[in-house]
Parts: C-alpha cells; structure tokens; sequence
C-alpha cells in the first residue's frame, strides 16, 4: 500500500471561511478520496494559521483575549470543512505547543541560512509581507490585493538567504522534480526566483508580540513564513520524528496568490533543512463574482455557507469542481448555479436514477451479478494529471450517454411485450454502468453517490424523494 500526503494552505484565523479556502479543502479532499480508492494510506493535513499583528489586532478591537478569539475562529474553520465533507485525517494550530517547540528546532537547524540586518523599506499588513521597490513602483504604492498604500518600515529583523537556494529551487522547478501546476504558473514562478530577495523571517517584539519567540533572542519573534509553513512537516512530528514515511508531499494545494511562497520560501525551507521537495503544487485561481474578484468594499463577496444552504453539499461541490475550472478563475453567479442545479444534477443524475430505479422497481429487476467497479484510462488519466474540473466534465458524459441509452433501448418495451430475458439484460447492464459512473463520480460528490449505491442494492428501492428536489 502506497502512503499518500496531501496538504491545504492553513488560513488566518482573523476573518471568516470565504469560497477560496472551500476550493481548497474540495480539490485536495477530491484527490484523497481518489487514492484512497486506488489502494492507498491517505493522510490529509488542515489548519489554521493563529499568529500575526492582523489578528491580534482583531482580537483587541473586539476586546476579547487573543487566545479565546484564535480558539473560536479555529473551531468555525473545523466546522466549515466538515461542512464539506472534507476527509481530512490531522488538523494543526499554529498555536499548538509541540508546533512552536518544532518552528524554533528548525530555526536553528537553518541558522547558516539565517542572519540579522536593518531592513528600511516597504510593508503590507494585508499580505504580512515586505515589498520591494520594483513592486512598490508598478503597483503605485498600493497593494493591489487589500487596496491599501504600503506601509514605510524601518527595524532590524532576520533573514533568511533564499540566495543560497535559487540553484537548486530553479533546477527543481525546470525538471519538474517539484511539479508547478498549471504549467504557466512555472514561466512566473522562475521569473519571480530570479528576483527575490532574501526573506525577512522575524518582527521585533516592539512591533509583534504575538508570535513564535526566536530562539536565543528574546527581542524577536518568528515571522510568517518559519511559522506557517512548517505546519505542514510539524503536524507530521518533524523534526522530532522521521518523517520519509509520508514525506515528501504527493500534492499541495494552494491558492494562486501564495503560489510564489510556496514555491520559493517553502523550497528553501525544505533544502536548508535536507529535505525532498513536495511533489506538486497546485495552485488553484479565483472564484469571481459576476466576473468581478469578490470584495467587501465592493459588496460582492459570496458566503459559501449561503451557497451549501441553498441546495446542500453536493450540489455546491457539483459547482465548484465542475464548472470551476481546477487552474483557472471562475465566476459565480446564483443564475449559473440554478441552471447547473436544475438542469444537470437534478435533469441529467436524479432523473436517471429515479428512471432506473423505478422501472427496476415496477418490474421486478433483481441484480443476479455483483457489480465490479474500475476507473477506465481516460479518468485516470485525468486524475493523476489533477485535471479535476475536465475529469468531473468526462464522467458527466457518460452520465448523459446512459440517458441516451435508455431512450434508443426502450426497457419499457421490453416489458410490455413480455420480453423477460432481454428486459433483466438490458437493465442490469444499464445499472451496472450507473453504478460505475457513480463510482467514478464518488470522490467529486460522496453523499449522493453512498446514496445511489444504497438505491440500487437487493431489492432495488427507488427514493421516495427526488435527490435532487427543484424549488
């Protein structure tokens, strides 16, 4: 049995779930799902990020201690991804004990790569990050993601030297070892490398208290990226624990905005401490809303809790993994997700099993087989490309191609001129194709599909509801 690790990027805990994190935890519980049924141990990390001036600030302005805001709004991040149904197997808070302890192990395990200097220049609280002049120039002194002038800083931080790893960063990157996906995002991945500048790692305590103390300088605490990215070889128990049983990572799954710290600080992480490099990451785009990127000062963002209470979980998971593209940005609209609701769940899916089920039911259609399931070569092929949204289209087509069976094949016919022998053929053989069409679509849609299978188990027992009711 082959080991599988799938990671998600762990969120600030300062604001509540919003459509990019649910695409997180739905692409990367949609592969595990799928190892899982090829044969593999699938282990599936999730998380918070709890540290950092945005959401101690928060905490302050709601005049609440830090530690009790961090704990609610982790327990809200839980509660959402199992709204989701996400299968995810560790959970890790940056806040955890043994996850500091193991941050600062690592720290020194990396202090060749690491030194102190004065840093004078630009900041952005949104992104918790410095900005180089170059980007301070072409964005016009805004930060184009939050919409707020960047911030002039002058303390004295440490560093870590991404100069030291840009060789083998670029190696890996250009033979694939470390698989960036989409392929486009690999030309802006190299171009960025080749322009980044060593990586300021720590806060002075003047300026953040709230944070993994540096070791050996009680004047200093650990900074973002030692922090947040450890979590996902931490949780594992590194660097306590030997780790190659599940390391390095089969996928990471993160959103297009921090692609370039996955994909840059997180290598140099991982080279300075003499460890593989993850498999892939995958970096997924936006959700827009009515083509427009989601925003509060706009007033256009989309709650996803409002979404999965519309219509339920699946028929959420049925929009964003199938007519979200897995690679691209996607747009939303409450019109796109009734028409794909109405005439595709509940026309082509629901009808069908409803179709199946009742004649099976009316005749008196016992399955004599125990049906075998597979994946053919063209789902595979798909999956282990992480090509999610086009495989979930091809499962789709068959889904309506046993449609157009069962009208060129007329069962009913069959019935009415006694044709008994040719009637069980014919609908065992169109069951025992839902059935593997349902299979296929069970890492993409889980409740629906337990739900058919049970239909369709001796004797067969049509829903007393449609599976998917239209308003």
């Amino acid at each position: 049995m082959n080991k599988t690790y799938i990671t998600t990027a762990i969120p600030y805990v300062n604001g509540a779930p919003h459509i990019g994190h649910a695409m997180d935890y739905c692409l990367a519980d949609v592969y595990a799902r799928y190892r899982r049924l090829s044969g593999d141990e699938v282990k599936f990390q999730a998380g918070v990020d709890e540290h950092g001036n945005k959401i101690f600030q928060k905490a302050n302005d709601l005049g609440i201690p830090v530690e009790e805001y961090v704990a609610d709004n982790a327990k809200k991040f839980m509660e959402f991804i199992e709204k989701l149904d996400a299968s995810y197997t560790d959970f890790i808070r940056t806040t955890d004990v043994d996850h500091g302890r193991r941050c600062q192990e690592i720290w020194r395990r990396l202090s060749d790569h690491i030194y102190k200097a004065k840093y004078e220049g630009w900041y952005c609280s949104g992104c918790e990050r410095f900005i180089t002049q170059k980007e301070y120039d072409e964005n016009n002194g805004i930060c184009p993601d939050h919409q707020k002038p960047y911030e002039k800083l002058v303390e004295e931080n440490y560093y870590l030297r991404i100069s030291d790893f840009k060789d083998k960063i670029r190696a890996a990157i250009e033979t694939d070892e470390m698989l960036i996906l989409p392929d486009f995002r690999k030309k802006e991945i190299l171009k960025l490398l080749e322009e980044s500048p060593d990586v300021s790692i720590s806060r002075s305590t003047e300026q953040l208290t709230w944070g993994v103390p540096v070791p050996g300088d009680d004047t200093q605490v650990m900074y973002v990226w030692i922090d947040a990215l450890s979590n996902y070889i931490t949780i594992l128990g590194y660097p306590d624990e030997d780790i190659n049983e599940w390391w390095p990572a089969a996928a990471q799954f993160v959103g297009k905005d921090i692609l370039r710290f996955h994909a840059i600080i997180w290598p140099a992480m991982l080279i300075g401490l003499g460890l593989p490099l993850p498999k892939v990451l995958l970096s997924h785009g936006f959700i827009l809303a009515n083509g427009q990127k989601m925003s509060k000062s706009i007033g256009n963002v989309v709650d996803p809790i409002e979404v999965l209470e519309k219509h339920g979980l699946d028929a959420f998971r049925y929009y964003f993994l199938k007519h979200a593209d897995t690679f691209a940005d996607s747009d939303f609209t409450w019109e796109k997700f009734e028409n794909a609701y109405n005439n595709e769940l509940a026309n082509d899916l629901g009808n069908l099993v409803q179709r199946l089920a009742t004649l099976a039911k009316k005749n008196g259609i016992v399955l004599t087989e125990t049906p075998e399931f597979h994946f053919d070569a063209k789902y595979i092929e798909l999956m282990n490309a992480f090509e999610f949204s086009k495989t979930f289209e091809y499962v789709w087509g068959k889904v309506q191609d046993i449609n157009k069976r069962i009208d060129e094949e007329k069962p009913w016919s069959l019935a009415k001129n006694g044709e008994t022998e040719k009637l069980q053929e014919c609908m065992q053989s169109l069951i025992f194709d839902l059935l593997n069409v349902n299979y296929m679509l069970s890492p993409f849609i889980p409740q629906t599909t337990e739900r058919i299978f049970e239909i369709f188990e001796n004797p067969i027992a049509p829903p007393e509801a449609p599976l998917f009711p239209k308003d």
